[in-house]
């Protein structure tokens, strides 16, 4: 059985490119995910109760080559969950939340907690404390614990009609984005400054010849997002770079690349 969304009614359609797209290349989900936790040190940590019941609780946490490390307490419901009943996920969202929370990026990594020992505890210990500076006023109480969640499954969703899903390898063999996390300052100058060069890259690479507008909602180490509009309504389309970049000095070339390649096809 195909499950989709029903008749919409009157509420309105996204357009489809009208023109193949030069490049769409984009981060994996695992690339997504992985950016994703390493954006922020909060989540939503889903446990479960002795009688089996879902229990959800916000939680802080650190990365330790992808997994994410909490320190909890007993006296906490989830403490004790956890202690009882290994199975866990967390939920991930973006710091950087659009007007529509929905439209935003967020993620699940599920799986089972484990208290690591040996070298990998120190390693564990430390991980949370760089995430979680005010830790070091409790991470050694006798009554709280350092889990690590063995990340089995992950669930990327990046807004409206956009997600997928990672397995485990994939998760922690890939490196959170270079880029994202130092874009902002670059985006919010494409979006002062370069109107019309965002335009004839919408125009010219990202697949919409009637685009009349042009905004960058993100940038990352393979292109940019661009939020097009047009006679026929809003929609969110890609341009890649010509080559992906190692870090955020390489970006300015990297655009200017795509303004000139958009300029080059009228």
């Amino acid at each position: 059985m195909t499950l989709d969304h029903g008749d919409p009614g009157d509420a309105p359609a996204i357009p489809l490119p009208t023109a193949p797209l030069a490049n769409e290349a984009r981060p994996s989900p695992a690339e997504e995910a992985r950016t994703i936790a390493a954006g922020t040190n909060t989540g939503t940590l889903a446990s479960l109760t002795g009688d089996g019941a879902p229990w959800a609780s916000f939680i802080t946490y650190g990365l330790l080559d992808g997994a994410p490390v909490l320190s909890v307490s007993r006296l906490a419901e989830h403490g004790r969950n956890l202690a009882a009943d290994p199975r866990a996920s967390i939920a991930i969202v973006t710091p950087d939340i659009p007007a529509d929370p929905l439209a935003g990026t967020r993620i699940t990594l599920a799986g089972f907690v484990e208290r690591p020992t040996g070298a990998e505890a120190d390693a564990a210990r430390a991980a949370h404390l760089t995430a979680i500076p005010a830790a070091k006023y409790y991470i050694d109480y006798s009554d709280f614990t350092l889990w690590v969640l063995r990340v089995e499954r992950v669930r990327w969703v990046g807004g409206y009609g956009r997600m997928d899903s990672a397995s485990a390898a994939e998760y922690a063999a890939a490196q959170p984005d270079p880029i994202v996390a130092h874009a902002a300052p670059g985006v919010a100058h494409l979006n002062a400054d370069h109107a019309e060069a965002l335009l004839a890259m919408a125009q010219q690479l990202g697949g919409f010849p009637d685009a009349i507008a042009a905004t960058c909602e993100k940038a990352d180490r393979y292109g940019l997002d661009l939020r097009v509009e047009s006679p026929r309504g809003v929609a969110l389309t890609r341009v890649g770079y010509a080559t992906p970049l190692s870090e955020i000095g390489e970006l300015r070339a990297a655009t200017v690349e795509l303004a000139r390649r958009a300029r080059a096809t009228h």
